[in-house]
């Protein structure tokens, strides 16, 4: 009888793990900058009054286009695509379903934990919820997931938004992103106790993420691009990386000229800089999700030929010990807005007193301090914290953590 256990670290494939770590980066830093931006914790009036205001709407600017909804769908394809492999991996194994499913209820935990103790924005508990779904999904024919996939993956919480105001159903007040409301979520993180900053964000979730329905839109939003990584899976490129090579040189130098100009005019039509045309704006809104998709898949097919070269493997192979602790490296950033944006224990307390290229700064530091982190803890164990108690929690035993001289290769 074949045993049930974690994949084995020699198993692991490192253009996964660098291309977490290039979606972890663009996460760190696109909730940085959102979080920053104006209705969520700052008004527009204190965004427009710092001294670093006109180089903020350019960075603002930049992030949106080239990161904004890139990385989190980079980083929801790959989870998907972690998923299918860990289904593929385990199908005709016993007990593979109950495994499976133990571990997504355990990352649902995570996802709780978070969202009500640290990060609001958290998405651990949206990808745990899909992962659910993508599990009742697994037989489907991988033309069935690409359909699918490509459908949810354009609906969107912005596109939900459009479709019920359009029926006159709003779920979310607009006084809440207004600045009364800011001020008094700002004036709450940056000098309420820790209690009262986790009331007041659970207050925000069941307005914003349930009661407003985002929740759903962002379920879909993620389902979709699961599916795409399943059939990402199925295609055969991983088993074979260098035989598609070709298919991937295509993918860039179409998908990246291409993404990039849709991203753009996305976003010049989304924010009325460029309006070439009543209805400019909503063209833009829905332009987003198809340019995420398509500009996604340029940087990722790119980053895969790119490790093939010197200079790649250089740059980019070292952000692979990052993609291999992501769900540590994930909530340790969580950690770094509290500390910034927050005044609870050793919070700077600077949110509406900062803009996006203070927090860029700030968010490309910690990230290199996340790298080093990365280097150091895996040369002494065998997976992140987090990984190592969602691995324990899932098999019920814990694997080996220290590295000893039989175990030391990554």
């Amino acid at each position: 009888m074949t045993t049930a256990g974690p994949v084995s670290e020699g198993n692991r494939i490192v253009e996964l793990d660098v291309l977490r770590g290039v979606a972890l980066f663009g996460v760190l830093l696109m909730n940085f900058v959102g979080f920053v931006s104006a209705g969520v914790v700052t008004t527009d009036a204190q965004l427009a009054a710092l001294p670093t205001a006109q180089v903020d709407r350019w960075v603002n600017f930049a992030v949106l286009w080239l990161v904004g909804d890139k990385a989190n769908t980079m980083f929801a394809t790959l989870f998907g695509l972690g998923f299918y492999l860990q289904m593929k991996r385990g199908e005709g194994r016993p007990g593979f379903e109950r495994r499976y499913t133990r571990r997504l209820v355990w990352l649902l935990v995570f996802g709780l934990l978070n969202v009500t103790l640290l990060w609001v924005w958290d998405i651990l508990h949206v990808y745990a919820i899909a992962g659910f779904a993508l599990l009742l999904m697994r037989n489907w024919t991988t033309r069935t997931l690409v359909i699918f996939g490509a459908i949810a993956a354009l609906y969107t919480s912005h596109v939900q938004d459009w479709w019920l105001g359009r029926l006159g159903i709003h779920l979310i007040p607009d006084s809440m992103y207004q600045a009364p409301a800011v001020l008094a979520r700002q004036a709450v993180v940056t000098g309420g106790s820790y209690a009262e900053v986790t009331a007041m964000m659970w207050r925000w979730t069941a307005i914003e993420w349930l009661a407003g329905g985002m929740l759903v839109g962002w379920i879909v939003y993620a389902l979709g691009r699961f599916a795409l990584g399943a059939a990402i899976g199925r295609s055969g490129i991983l088993d074979d990386i260098k035989g598609h090579l070709p298919l991937l040189r295509r993918v860039t130098g179409i998908a990246l000229p291409v993404g990039l100009i849709l991203a753009l005019v996305a976003r010049l039509w989304d924010e009325d800089i460029w309006r070439p045309f009543d209805g400019a704006g909503y063209v833009g809104e829905f332009l987003r999700s198809p340019a995420a998709l398509v500009l996604a898949a340029g940087y990722s097919a790119g980053i895969v030929i790119s490790l093939r070269q010197r200079w790649g493997a250089r740059w980019f192979g070292m952000l692979a010990p990052v993609g291999q602790m992501a769900l540590t490296n994930y909530v340790m950033q969580g950690l770094i807005y509290a500390i910034v944006l927050f005044g609870v224990g050793p919070g700077f307390g600077m949110a509406g007193r900062i803009g996006a290229s203070a927090v860029t700064v700030i968010a490309v530091a910690f990230f290199a301090f996340q790298i080093v982190f990365s280097y150091w803890w895996l040369a002494r164990f065998r997976f992140g914290p987090m990984e190592w108690v969602w691995r324990t929690l899932t098999y019920g035993k814990a694997p080996e953590m220290r590295r000893t001289a039989e175990n030391f290769a990554i």
